[in-house]
């Protein structure tokens, strides 16, 4: 296994559209959504360990999931985990982990992965990463994986590649931001589309050196920092300086800007986990395409439901369609498919009472 390799697995996120299940205190990484016998943070861990050394493994997250993370990946140590005292987007933090990085080893290629997409090739994912680690070793490029859409979705960013590009990976055009309906279908006519999915490859030196090109405030914040990198001092300096950088993602500091952006086509099917409606194309269903997780369950007269609960009850649905139905700790959640976009309204809502 390559000891240049490394990852950053972003695990700060709340995963309201998954509300009851999961909340600020307990978001959805955390969770066995699917109901394997694995959190998603495990398996997406699990995943890039196959490829990556686990002590080069390193987790992102706020300091309230400290606790969760150690308790979920026994197999790390507390170094490896990089707390933010504050939300700030995804470019702070992997600018933060980059330098942390860096002063490990200034070899290193790196991968930035969401740790709460559902992946099911693996095989195809690790070899897919192999190959874009031994392309950022020997090119200035900032790489991404791009998922080949299945269908007209107006709720991802797309990649637009140079079709003209007979390589395996492929220079970017440009971002395209979440489009409607029509324009969605136009990309998918063009074959020259790809959406965002997240996951990002470079070399330490070639991602840091594009923060100092377009984000040079933010570099200086968080260069002064160097000396304390990996030392006790580490801590405080973030707590004293991560909530000065800007609430920027990575694609509008970064990849939006940058001319050597590539990306490689992904061969693995791949589902962001972003809503209940997308985790129930991804489980098990029944011959009216109703999808239980951890539920006992009888069906009368109910289709393209998904159902999950926690608790030790028979559910009875009849009559329903389309529906999302939880039961959560005290929280009884039936809702349509159609609306499950409001949910994250609803959740603010739940919270007043």
């Amino acid at each position: 296994m390559n000891k240049n390799y490394y990852a950053i697995l972003m695990a700060g996120g709340v995963g309201s559209r998954f509300w009851p299940v999961s909340t600020a205190d307990f978001p959805k990484q955390f969770h066995d959504m699917l109901g394997s016998g694995d959190t998603l943070i495990q398996k997406t861990f699990s995943r890039l360990s196959k490829v990556i050394p686990v002590e080069n493994i390193f987790i992102l997250t706020n300091e309230r999931y400290n606790d969760l993370v150690l308790e979920q990946l026994p197999m790390i140590q507390q170094e490896q985990v990089l707390l933010e005292p504050a939300m700030r987007n995804t470019a702070p933090c992997i600018l933060y982990a980059s330098l942390k990085i860096q002063k490990l080893n200034p070899n290193a290629v790196m991968v930035v992965a969401p740790s709460d997409h559902w992946i099911e090739d693996e095989v195809a994912f690790s070899q897919n990463l192999e190959q874009c680690f031994t392309f950022c070793e020997t090119e200035n490029a900032l790489l991404t994986l791009g998922i080949q859409p299945t269908f007209p979705n107006t709720g991802f960013g797309y990649i637009e590649y140079d079709e003209s590009d007979a390589n395996a990976i492929k220079k970017v055009r440009q971002f395209r931001e979440k489009p409607n309906y029509e324009t969605a279908k136009s990309f998918l006519v063009a074959g020259n589309f790809l959406w965002n999915g997240g996951i990002f490859i470079w070399s330490v030196q070639s991602i840091i050196t594009a923060f100092e090109v377009f984000q040079p405030q933010m570099t200086a914040l968080f260069q002064k920092g160097n000396e304390s990198y990996n030392t006790k001092d580490e801590k405080v300096f973030i707590e004293q300086n991560y909530a000065s950088a800007e609430n920027i993602s990575i694609d509008y500091a970064i990849m939006e800007n940058a001319a050597n952006v590539y990306v490689l086509p992904a061969t693995f099917d791949w589902n962001d986990l972003g809503t209940w409606g997308q985790l129930h194309e991804k489980i098990d269903k029944d011959e009216n395409n109703n999808g239980v997780i951890n539920a006992k369950v009888i069906l009368e007269n109910a289709s393209n439901n998904i159902v999950r609960s926690d608790a030790n009850k028979i559910i009875v649905i009849d009559g329903l369609h389309d529906y999302i139905i939880v039961d959560k700790e005290g929280i009884l959640m039936i809702y349509p498919k159609s609306k499950e976009q409001d949910i994250k309204r609803i959740t603010g809502l739940a919270n007043d009472l």
